[in-house]
């Protein structure tokens, strides 16, 4: 019974981007089906095959090992203050500063021209398979690695040239994935790296799959367009500059991430205490915002495979992410699901894997615009579709997860 249900919200995630397709008789099936293939594949590898098991948990085990570096700086900065045992858990000391490293270890890597090789790889893999554009298959590839700002940086020779369903292909993109730069935030608030690290191989097929069922693309656009993409180099004189500028951009990012959480999560408390307020004058008590999120989502959750009594949880988690932003949702995973299974507790975790949420068409604004600024208003124009795009490509994610599963 949960297997059809799983395959019911399969069909209505699909049916949903054919419903706000901007030419659904221009959807290439083609196109869709290997994208749709390929996401699925991805998920049965890593999440039921063993061999694929045991290449994720060997990425995991790997990045946990790299994140444990991370301590010997913070440990030296800020002494007896970073001991959990001690001191207790503090965000701004044993979160944010994980991200700084991060920030520089992937600044390092792209100067050394690792990264250029990765991507390359998996993006010439996205473009045979599926059939995408070399330029977005490059995008999609990067937006494994990196944020939906640093991704574009790959193919900013050819961001003016894209056709408008092109564009929006590298909008969705970067809306329906992570950074790795945050990735050890999510491991430290709760979430499972195995299926962080599955969500995000799983959302480049999963983000040009809804990108091209919501706006297909209208020009003839030949499979091998810019086949020998060059990716630009890194600017920096030698590795010790480049590490500097990605611990400064890593710095921004932090001091960014731990402001929205003060702001945003102040701002749910305040908004929680003036509506059970409001309500309490008339004898009804515990209403707030999560509440109402999570009846608004609870369908939906139930459809991803997550269990009736615990689809309002996930609900009210998937609404923090897409009004607010994934990291306050995942800052409430475990209080949240506090109690739930093990299957609602995966699913919530791919359903949360992306930046598809309303504030990111600002970031999108500020930075691919700035990159191409005479796309500055397709940008503003396609915002909420891209969001819709990122936030479906998530729920199939979760959706795949639900059925592949087995606990």
């Amino acid at each position: 019974m949960q297997n059809l249900i799983g395959l019911a919200g399969i069909a209505v995630i699909l049916g949903i981007a054919f419903a706000f397709s901007s030419n659904r008789k221009g959807i290439n099936l083609r196109i869709v089906g290997a994208a749709f293939v390929l996401q699925a594949a991805v998920a049965v590898f890593v999440l039921y095959f063993d061999a694929g098991r045991a290449v994720i948990d060997s990425l995991s085990t790997g990045v946990l090992a790299v994140i444990g570096y991370s301590r010997v700086g913070i440990n030296m900065v800020f002494g007896p203050l970073a001991d959990v045992d001690k001191i207790g858990f503090s965000f701004a000391v044993n979160i944010l500063p994980i991200i700084i490293f991060f920030s520089a270890l992937m600044a390092v890597m792209y100067h050394l021209r690792v990264m250029e090789w990765v991507v390359k790889l998996v993006g010439g893999a996205l473009h045979k398979i599926i059939g995408t554009g070399a330029v977005e298959s490059m995008n999609a590839a990067a937006n494994i690695f990196v944020g939906q700002t640093e991704a574009p940086l790959a193919i900013k020779p050819y961001l003016k040239h894209l056709t408008e369903a092109q564009m929006f292909a590298v909008m969705v993109s970067g809306l329906a994935s992570i950074a790795g730069t945050v990735l050890a935030g999510y491991v430290l608030m709760g979430a499972e790296l195995k299926y962080l690290l599955a969500a995000s191989f799983m959302a480049a097929p999963g983000g040009l799959l809804m990108a091209k069922m919501l706006m297909p693309d209208d020009e003839v656009v030949p499979a091998g367009g810019h086949e020998k993409l060059v990716m630009e180099p890194s600017h920096h004189k030698n590795v010790i500059l480049a590490a500097a500028s990605g611990t400064t951009d890593g710095l921004r990012l932090a001091a960014n991430i731990g402001a929205m959480l003060i702001a945003f999560v102040a701002l749910i408390a305040l908004f929680n205490g003036l509506v059970g307020g409001l309500f309490a004058l008339f004898g009804i008590e515990g209403i707030t915002l999560q509440l109402i999120l999570g009846k608004i989502f609870q369908p939906l959750m139930y459809l991803l495979s997550v269990p009736w009594a615990e689809a309002e949880a996930a609900g009210a988690l998937f609404g923090e992410k897409l009004i607010l932003n994934e990291f306050v949702a995942f800052s409430h995973l475990n209080e949240y699901l506090a109690g739930m299974s093990p299957r609602t507790f995966a699913i919530s975790t791919f359903m949360l894997c992306g930046f598809a949420n309303l504030s990111s068409i600002a970031i999108l604004l500020g930075g691919l615009g700035v990159l191409v600024p005479e796309k500055r208003d397709l940008i503003g124009r396609f915002g909420l579709k891209a969001v819709l795009a990122g936030s479906l490509s998530n729920l199939m994610s979760a959706a795949l997860a639900g059925l592949i599963l087995v606990f």
